[in-house]
């Protein structure tokens, strides 16, 4: 687990070096390995790292052709991209996951997403188009929140670290909170805060920023098609390749690593 944060301001001015780092302050708990800060202009990153994958090389912000990363989460087939990239003649600094994804936006832009086997939500700052990437993983497992105020527009892992800035107020969402009471949940991209959104599983956002121009497109929707037309024998082998597969892939790890199991 990480957490990330990032700051635009809206008029151009530089981004408040102390509003961002205490913001990021609030979500410390996330990343205690470490953090890194970027501050160009009106854009300003800052990320909390837990370290797994590539304990030296693998800080944030990271740097890419044009590109920056703030990232939480795991790529889980990350090596396989790697080498589907090298075949494409791209370099690598380090072997971190996350260098993996700023390779993949390059050469793919939205839809490096299709490839993606994981739980992540990330920034991206890209130069060359000017624009703001962000992005959520398939089922929503890693969280992402945004501000979109008159003055700044935030990006954070957690509320908490929204409401750290002067401007953004912690104010109840009266709608968000009937729906909480009527489902226990907040529909769509609600939260129980006014004026901040979530962004949505398998959703991304493209924020442009020369005319502040915002799209949110879904890149994926669960597929609850029935499978009518295999043996039982074909189900049993095909869950049993997968789980092994899926379990090997996540044990991929520079640190120690250790799993629960629970009854519920």
């Amino acid at each position: 687990m990480c957490g990330l944060v990032g700051l635009i301001n809206r008029s151009g001015f530089p981004v408040n070096e102390s509003i961002l780092r205490n913001m990021g302050a609030l979500i410390r708990h996330r990343g205690p390995d470490g953090e890194g800060i970027m501050l160009e202009g009106n854009v300003g990153f800052f990320h909390q790292r837990l370290s797994i994958i590539d304990l030296e090389a693998g800080q944030q912000p990271m740097h890419y052709d044009g590109l920056s990363i703030v990232y939480n989460g795991e790529i889980y087939n990350y090596v396989e991209l790697r080498d589907q990239l090298k075949a494409r003649g791209h370099h690598f600094n380090t072997m971190s996951d996350t260098e993996v994804i700023l390779h993949m936006y390059r050469e793919y832009g939205a839809a490096c997403l299709d490839s993606l086997n994981g739980m992540f939500a990330f920034l991206i700052l890209d130069r060359r188009k000017q624009t703001i990437f962000a992005a959520r993983d398939h089922f929503g497992i890693k969280p992402l929140y945004y501000h979109f105020g008159n003055q700044d527009i935030a990006f954070a892992s957690e509320i908490k670290a929204l409401i750290g800035h002067p401007e953004i107020p912690a104010e109840p969402d009266e709608e968000s909170l009937q729906e909480y009471l009527t489902f226990q949940f907040v529909i769509g991209s609600g939260t129980m805060f006014r004026d901040i959104q979530k962004l949505e599983p398998g959703h991304y956002l493209e924020l442009d920023l020369q005319n502040w121009d915002c799209r949110i497109r879904q890149y994926w929707t669960p597929n609850f098609k029935t499978d009518r037309f295999h043996t039982e024998e074909y189900f049993i082998d095909t869950l049993r390749q997968q789980l092994e597969e899926t379990v090997t892939q996540q044990l991929r790890s520079d640190v120690p690593l250790g799993t629960y199991l629970s009854g519920g």
